[in-house]
């Protein structure tokens, strides 16, 4: 089952394995520094569109993210 906790946890990992800074992600993806923050904090997850635009950003598989990657 999918869990927005791991999808969060997932997601904030990437981030900071990117090496990118919230400013610098907000900035490629045309969104707000404190909107990067909110999808860190897990208060809010990011639109589909904005979120497959993360995933290029951070050069991750979305299915690394929403935990649905199949053996």
């Amino acid at each position: 089952m999918i869990n927005i906790e791991q999808i969060r946890k997932n997601l904030t990992e990437a981030i900071k394995t990117s090496g990118k800074t919230q400013t610098q992600l907000s900035k490629e993806l045309q969104v707000t520094q404190s909107c990067i923050a909110h999808y860190i904090k897990g208060d809010i997850l990011p639109a589909l569109d904005t979120f497959a635009n993360l995933c290029v950003a951070l050069d991750v598989d979305p299915a690394d993210i929403l935990c649905t990657r199949i053996s």
